[in-house]
């Protein structure tokens, strides 16, 4: 019987090999290029509908006992509006300080989550070929029979991701609470991140019985090392070179698990 602790081993020793190492760049890359693409294709839209503004003044004055009023439309185009944008923040050093903090604040939370989100999608194309490597070098008496297909693969990656959404909207409350807004923010990325790493493993490894089973006898186990892993990506660029290493630690879990079954 293989022991946590030789798993682990196992699994540093595997990632580490030319092969694998070649598997963690493709995640990388491909994060690294989707997320380019789409930052140019946000700060776009965001210059195109900030490329011109209306400005309405109003100035009410009184001479000998008459008001008169005064309004005057101006229109800033292009350079215009960002002159008057840089003037305007530039008046105010508080103004300044929570513009540029709430601007590297989002963005990076925006990028950290946005990352693992996309690397969990990546990873799941590699999967099999990374679990076959594993297969081949530890547990050739382990037949994957695996039980998914990619339309059921597809449906479940959506029921998930809407759920995700939906938990993302009912949580909303908790934000506002010091401490437990981190929780109640991570949550249902969390959520999403498990559902869809074990099944990509499970499915390639075991028939859907012996999920069941396996998810009977060590569903704990599983969340935990799932809940590390989670919390190893929130380590900025984790997630690009760990993705590969998550699915062999995983990878190595199932199959230790269904070859108990089997016996």
């Amino acid at each position: 019987m293989i022991d946590e602790q030789n798993i682990l081993k196992l699994s540093i020793k595997d990632f580490f090999s030319a092969k694998m190492l070649k598997y963690s760049l493709l995640p990388f890359i491909l994060t690294i290029v989707l997320m380019y693409i789409l930052f140019f294709y946000i700060a776009g839209l965001g210059i195109e509908s900030l490329s011109s503004m209306d400005l309405h003044t109003t100035q009410t004055t009184m001479q000998n006992g008459i008001i008169h009023t005064e309004t005057t439309n101006v229109k800033l185009d292009g350079s215009s509006f960002v002159d008057y944008i840089v003037n305007f923040v530039a008046t105010s050093a508080i103004v300044s300080w929570l513009v540029s903090f709430s601007l590297y604040a989002i963005g990076g939370l925006a990028t950290l989550y946005l990352s693992i989100f996309i690397a969990i999608i990546i990873i799941g194309f590699l999967t099999p070929y990374v679990l076959k490597e594993i297969q081949k070098r530890h547990y050739n008496d382990v037949e994957m029979i695996g039980y998914s297909n990619v339309s059921l693969a597809l449906i479940q990656i959506l029921k998930w991701l809407i759920i995700m959404i939906i938990l993302f909207f009912l949580l909303i409350p908790l934000y506002f609470i010091p401490f437990i807004n981190i929780i109640a923010f991570n949550l249902p990325l969390y959520y999403f991140f498990h559902k869809v790493i074990t099944y990509d493993i499970s499915s390639c490894i075991v028939t859907k019985e012996e999920n069941q089973l396996i998810k009977f006898n060590s569903a704990n186990n599983i969340r935990l090392k799932t809940l590390a892993l989670y919390l190893i990506s929130l380590i900025p660029f984790a997630i690009f070179f760990g993705a590969v290493f998550y699915v062999i630690y995983l990878g190595h879990t199932y199959f230790v698990e269904v070859k108990k079954i089997r016996s």
